[in-house]
Protein backbone atom coordinates (compact mmCIF):
# COMPACT_ATOMS: atom_id res chain seq x y z
CA UNK A 1 0.00 0.00 0.00
CA UNK A 2 2.78 2.43 0.92
CA UNK A 3 4.52 1.64 -2.36
CA UNK A 4 1.31 2.43 -4.28
CA UNK A 5 0.81 5.70 -2.40
CA UNK A 6 4.44 6.64 -3.03
CA UNK A 7 4.04 5.96 -6.73
CA UNK A 8 0.92 8.12 -6.87
CA UNK A 9 2.70 10.98 -5.10
CA UNK A 10 5.58 10.78 -7.58
CA UNK A 11 3.15 10.83 -10.50
CA UNK A 12 1.31 13.87 -9.07
CA UNK A 13 4.62 15.64 -8.51
CA UNK A 14 5.72 14.85 -12.06
CA UNK A 15 2.46 16.20 -13.52
CA UNK A 16 2.85 19.34 -11.42
CA UNK A 17 6.41 19.84 -12.70
CA UNK A 18 5.29 19.46 -16.30
CA UNK A 19 2.45 21.95 -15.84
CA UNK A 20 4.87 24.40 -14.20
CA UNK A 21 7.23 24.27 -17.22
CA UNK A 22 4.40 24.87 -19.67
CA UNK A 23 3.00 27.76 -17.60
CA UNK A 24 6.46 29.31 -17.24
CA UNK A 25 7.24 29.04 -20.96
CA UNK A 26 3.90 30.63 -21.87
CA UNK A 27 4.43 33.46 -19.36
CA UNK A 28 7.93 34.21 -20.65
CA UNK A 29 6.78 34.29 -24.27
CA UNK A 30 3.29 35.76 -24.15
CA UNK A 31 3.51 38.09 -21.14
CA UNK A 32 7.15 39.22 -21.18
CA UNK A 33 7.88 38.87 -24.90
CA UNK A 34 10.95 36.69 -24.22
CA UNK A 35 11.68 34.28 -27.12
CA UNK A 36 11.89 30.70 -25.83
CA UNK A 37 12.18 27.16 -27.14
CA UNK A 38 12.41 23.66 -25.60
CA UNK A 39 15.91 22.47 -24.74
CA UNK A 40 17.46 19.08 -25.40
CA UNK A 41 16.43 17.64 -22.05
CA UNK A 42 17.68 14.55 -20.25
CA UNK A 43 17.28 10.80 -20.62
CA UNK A 44 17.81 8.07 -18.06
CA UNK A 45 20.90 5.91 -18.43
CA UNK A 46 22.90 3.43 -16.40
CA UNK A 47 26.20 4.51 -18.00
CA UNK A 48 26.77 7.75 -16.12
CA UNK A 49 27.51 8.53 -12.49
CA UNK A 50 24.32 10.61 -12.18
CA UNK A 51 22.10 8.15 -14.04
CA UNK A 52 21.09 10.79 -16.61
CA UNK A 53 22.53 11.93 -19.92
CA UNK A 54 21.66 14.48 -22.59
CA UNK A 55 18.96 13.44 -25.03
CA UNK A 56 21.01 14.85 -27.94
CA UNK A 57 23.06 12.42 -30.09
CA UNK A 58 26.42 13.45 -28.56
CA UNK A 59 27.39 10.77 -25.99
CA UNK A 60 30.00 13.15 -24.54
CA UNK A 61 27.77 16.23 -24.32
CA UNK A 62 29.38 18.61 -21.80
CA UNK A 63 26.15 20.48 -20.99
CA UNK A 64 23.59 17.66 -20.75
CA UNK A 65 20.04 18.87 -21.11
CA UNK A 66 21.11 22.50 -21.03
CA UNK A 67 21.18 23.49 -24.69
CA UNK A 68 18.94 23.74 -27.77
CA UNK A 69 18.92 20.76 -30.09
CA UNK A 70 15.71 20.11 -32.00
CA UNK A 71 14.44 22.69 -32.76
CA UNK A 72 17.55 24.84 -33.09
CA UNK A 73 18.08 28.19 -31.40
CA UNK A 74 16.76 30.18 -34.38
CA UNK A 75 13.32 28.66 -33.77
CA UNK A 76 12.89 30.59 -30.49
CA UNK A 77 9.59 32.43 -30.50
CA UNK A 78 7.16 34.51 -28.47
CA UNK A 79 4.15 32.92 -30.20
CA UNK A 80 1.98 31.40 -27.48
CA UNK A 81 0.42 28.79 -29.78
CA UNK A 82 3.83 27.50 -30.83
CA UNK A 83 5.04 27.42 -27.23
CA UNK A 84 1.97 25.45 -26.11
CA UNK A 85 2.40 23.03 -29.01
CA UNK A 86 6.03 22.37 -28.09
CA UNK A 87 5.48 21.74 -24.38
CA UNK A 88 2.28 19.76 -24.88
CA UNK A 89 4.38 17.29 -26.86
CA UNK A 90 7.53 17.58 -24.74
CA UNK A 91 6.32 18.41 -21.21
CA UNK A 92 9.67 17.52 -19.62
CA UNK A 93 11.70 19.82 -21.87
CA UNK A 94 13.71 22.58 -20.19
CA UNK A 95 12.86 26.19 -21.04
CA UNK A 96 15.59 27.89 -23.07
CA UNK A 97 15.73 31.68 -23.49
CA UNK A 98 17.31 32.97 -26.70
CA UNK A 99 19.31 35.94 -25.40
CA UNK A 100 20.04 39.19 -27.21
CA UNK A 101 18.16 41.29 -29.69
CA UNK A 102 15.25 42.70 -27.70
CA UNK A 103 15.42 39.81 -25.20
CA UNK A 104 17.38 39.87 -21.93
CA UNK A 105 21.08 39.09 -21.93
CA UNK A 106 22.99 37.68 -18.96
CA UNK A 107 26.36 37.52 -17.27
CA UNK A 108 27.09 34.28 -15.42
CA UNK A 109 29.82 33.01 -13.11
CA UNK A 110 30.43 30.11 -10.69
CA UNK A 111 27.92 29.89 -7.85
CA UNK A 112 30.35 30.80 -5.03
CA UNK A 113 31.54 33.87 -6.91
CA UNK A 114 27.93 34.68 -7.79
CA UNK A 115 26.93 34.83 -4.14
CA UNK A 116 29.85 37.20 -3.43
CA UNK A 117 28.93 39.34 -6.43
CA UNK A 118 25.32 39.74 -5.30
CA UNK A 119 26.47 40.68 -1.80
CA UNK A 120 28.83 43.29 -3.28
CA UNK A 121 26.11 44.72 -5.50
CA UNK A 122 23.62 44.81 -2.62
CA UNK A 123 26.19 46.65 -0.47
CA UNK A 124 26.35 49.44 -3.05
CA UNK A 125 22.57 49.75 -3.13
CA UNK A 126 22.48 48.76 -6.79
CA UNK A 127 19.11 47.69 -8.12
CA UNK A 128 19.17 44.20 -9.60
CA UNK A 129 16.75 42.35 -11.79
CA UNK A 130 16.14 38.59 -11.89
CA UNK A 131 18.99 36.20 -11.07
CA UNK A 132 18.92 32.58 -12.30
CA UNK A 133 20.78 29.94 -10.29
CA UNK A 134 21.88 26.35 -10.75
CA UNK A 135 23.98 24.37 -8.25
CA UNK A 136 27.10 25.38 -10.21
CA UNK A 137 26.45 28.79 -11.80
CA UNK A 138 24.50 31.99 -11.19
CA UNK A 139 23.35 34.26 -14.01
CA UNK A 140 22.40 37.92 -13.59
CA UNK A 141 19.94 39.02 -16.25
CA UNK A 142 20.80 42.38 -17.81
CA UNK A 143 19.32 44.65 -20.46
CA UNK A 144 20.07 43.67 -24.08
CA UNK A 145 23.52 44.61 -25.35
CA UNK A 146 25.36 44.17 -28.64
CA UNK A 147 28.71 42.48 -29.22
CA UNK A 148 30.37 45.79 -30.10
CA UNK A 149 29.23 47.36 -26.86
CA UNK A 150 30.38 44.35 -24.86
CA UNK A 151 33.74 44.35 -26.61
CA UNK A 152 34.36 48.00 -25.75
CA UNK A 153 33.41 47.36 -22.13
CA UNK A 154 35.76 44.39 -21.74
CA UNK A 155 38.60 46.08 -23.64
CA UNK A 156 38.70 48.74 -20.93
CA UNK A 157 39.42 46.06 -18.29
CA UNK A 158 42.96 45.03 -17.35
CA UNK A 159 41.83 41.41 -17.19
CA UNK A 160 38.61 39.40 -17.25
CA UNK A 161 38.44 36.01 -15.46
CA UNK A 162 37.72 33.06 -17.71
CA UNK A 163 34.93 32.03 -15.35
CA UNK A 164 32.72 34.87 -16.58
CA UNK A 165 30.35 33.99 -19.39
CA UNK A 166 28.39 36.48 -21.44
CA UNK A 167 25.05 35.37 -22.85
CA UNK A 168 24.32 37.94 -25.54
CA UNK A 169 23.24 37.98 -29.17
CA UNK A 170 23.08 34.43 -30.49
CA UNK A 171 23.35 32.94 -26.99
CA UNK A 172 20.96 31.14 -24.70
CA UNK A 173 20.18 30.51 -21.05
CA UNK A 174 18.08 27.95 -19.20
CA UNK A 175 15.21 29.43 -17.20
CA UNK A 176 13.33 28.07 -14.17
CA UNK A 177 11.83 25.59 -13.52
CA UNK A 178 14.05 23.60 -15.88
CA UNK A 179 16.22 20.66 -14.86
CA UNK A 180 19.62 20.02 -16.48
CA UNK A 181 22.51 17.67 -15.87
CA UNK A 182 23.83 19.96 -13.16
CA UNK A 183 20.52 20.01 -11.31
CA UNK A 184 17.49 22.22 -10.76
CA UNK A 185 17.32 25.69 -12.32
CA UNK A 186 15.72 28.19 -9.93
CA UNK A 187 15.31 31.90 -9.24
CA UNK A 188 17.88 33.22 -6.77
CA UNK A 189 16.18 36.59 -7.27
CA UNK A 190 12.75 36.07 -8.76
CA UNK A 191 11.02 38.67 -10.92
CA UNK A 192 8.60 40.78 -8.95
CA UNK A 193 5.18 39.16 -8.82
CA UNK A 194 2.77 40.75 -11.26
CA UNK A 195 5.52 42.40 -13.32
CA UNK A 196 4.36 43.37 -16.80
CA UNK A 197 7.98 42.71 -17.81
CA UNK A 198 10.91 42.37 -15.40
CA UNK A 199 13.22 45.36 -15.04
CA UNK A 200 16.84 44.74 -16.07
CA UNK A 201 20.03 46.66 -15.19
CA UNK A 202 22.58 47.74 -17.80
CA UNK A 203 25.53 45.40 -18.28
CA UNK A 204 28.02 48.18 -17.41
CA UNK A 205 26.40 48.58 -14.01
CA UNK A 206 27.29 45.05 -12.92
CA UNK A 207 30.44 43.95 -14.77
CA UNK A 208 32.91 45.69 -12.41
CA UNK A 209 31.49 43.92 -9.36
CA UNK A 210 31.32 40.58 -11.18
CA UNK A 211 34.95 40.80 -12.27
CA UNK A 212 36.08 41.69 -8.76
CA UNK A 213 33.99 38.97 -7.10
CA UNK A 214 35.12 36.27 -9.51
CA UNK A 215 38.79 37.27 -9.23
CA UNK A 216 38.88 37.44 -5.44
CA UNK A 217 36.91 34.28 -4.64
CA UNK A 218 39.14 31.79 -2.77
CA UNK A 219 39.39 28.14 -3.66
CA UNK A 220 39.34 28.48 -7.44
CA UNK A 221 36.29 30.71 -7.82
CA UNK A 222 37.79 32.27 -10.91
CA UNK A 223 38.12 28.95 -12.72
CA UNK A 224 35.81 28.14 -15.57
CA UNK A 225 33.46 25.54 -14.12
CA UNK A 226 30.03 24.68 -15.50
Amino acid sequence: MREILGRRRRLRFRRKERTARLDAAVAFAAEWNWPVLPGAGLRATTRTATGVACSCPDPDCVVPGAHPYDPGLLAATTDERMVRWWWTRRPDAPVVLATGGTAPCAVSLPAVAGARALAALDATGMRLGPVVATPTRWSILVAPYGLERLGELLYAKDSVPSSLRFHGEGGYLLLPPSVAGTGQVRWERAPLAGSARPWLPDVEAVVDALVEASTSTPGGGSRLAY
